[in-house]
C-alpha cells in the first residue's frame, strides 16, 4: 500500500509536523507536485486523518490524570452504546476506548487537581448508566508518550 516515498514523507511530517509541503517533498527527495498528490492520496485512503495541535494538559493547569476501568451491566441490551454516548459529553474524558475481558471500557480523565477530580467523579462520572464496577488508576508519571509509528 505504501512505497518507500510515502513512508518518507509520514517519517518527516510525523517528526515535524510544521513543515510546508515543499520542505516535505524536499526532504522527502521528491517533487511538491508528487508530494502533494501522495499526501491527498493517503488522505483519500484514511492513512492520514489530519494535522493537530498537541496540547499539554499540564501546561493548561490540569495536573492529575486519572484512568477507569469500567465494568458495565451488561444485562442491559444497549448498556454499551447508552454508556458510550453518555461518557463522550463528559467534557474531562480525553478518551474512552473499549476492551474485551473482565473490564468493558477506560476512560482517561483530567482534572486540575484531587478537588476537582472528586467533584468530575461524584457528578459526572457516577451518574453515567449501567455501571457495575468501576476502578480508578491514578497517573503518577508519564514514562512514553509516543504519537508516531516506526515508518
Amino acid at each position: 500500500m505504501l512505497d518507500d516515498a510515502d513512508r518518507r514523507l509520514l517519517r518527516y511530517w510525523q517528526a515535524e509536523p510544521s513543515l510546508s509541503q515543499g520542505e516535505l517533498a524536499q526532504r522527502a527527495g521528491i517533487t511538491v507536485g508528487r508530494a502533494t498528490r501522495r499526501i491527498a492520496r493517503m488522505q483519500e485512503l484514511g492513512i492520514l486523518r489530519g494535522v493537530g495541535a498537541v496540547i499539554d494538559w499540564v501546561a493548561l493547569g490540569y495536573a492529575v490524570e486519572v484512568s477507569l476501568r469500567v465494568t458495565l451491566d451488561k444485562t442491559q441490551g444497549n448498556a454499551f452504546d447508552t454508556f458510550m454516548i453518555e461518557a463522550r459529553k463528559v467534557p474531562e474524558v480525553i478518551e474512552v476506548q473499549t476492551l474485551l475481558g473482565r473490564v468493558d471500557m477506560r476512560l482517561s480523565i483530567i482534572a486540575r487537581d484531587m478537588a476537582h477530580y472528586q467533584e468530575i467523579y461524584r457528578s459526572r462520572i457516577l451518574t453515567l448508566p449501567h455501571i457495575a464496577d468501576i476502578e480508578a488508576l491514578m497517573q503518577v508519571a508519564r514514562i512514553k508518550d509516543a504519537q508516531g509509528l516506526p515508518l
